[in-house]
Parts: structure tokens; sequence; C-alpha cells
């Protein structure tokens, strides 16, 4: 991911990959992959490949902080 700051969730890509979402969220890439294999956690896999669907990760952000 570009060292690009988004303003909104609508600029973040319909997928993303762990290092985007690490870096979206603030935390390390390893504990994104902790999260990705924690259960509620919006993760789709394409072989080794984990991404994270933008719609999903917003909806468990706003559960995951009392939001909904």
């Amino acid at each position: 991911m570009k060292n690009e700051r988004y303003s909104s969730y609508e600029e973040l890509p319909l997928m993303l990959s762990a290092k985007e979402t690490s870096a979206v969220l603030g935390i390390s890439l390893a504990k994104t992959y902790e999260l990705t294999k924690s259960k509620g956690f919006p993760v789709i896999k394409v072989g080794k490949r984990v991404l994270i669907p933008r719609d999903k990760l917003i909806a468990w952000i706003d559960q995951a902080s009392g939001n909904k």
C-alpha cells in the first residue's frame, strides 16, 4: 500500500490486503493476521492470500465499537 492516508471509508479499495488493513486499523501486520484467525472477523482466503472486504470490515468496526 502506498504511504497514503484515506480520509473516508469510501476511498478504501473494495478488498483490502492484510497489509492495507493493518494500516487502516493502525495495528501491526502480525496483529492483523491474528485478527483474521479470530471468529467473527471478515476474511476471504484465496489460496494463501488473505483479503478483507471493505464493507464487512466497516460493519465489523461498527459492531466491535458498539455503534450497531
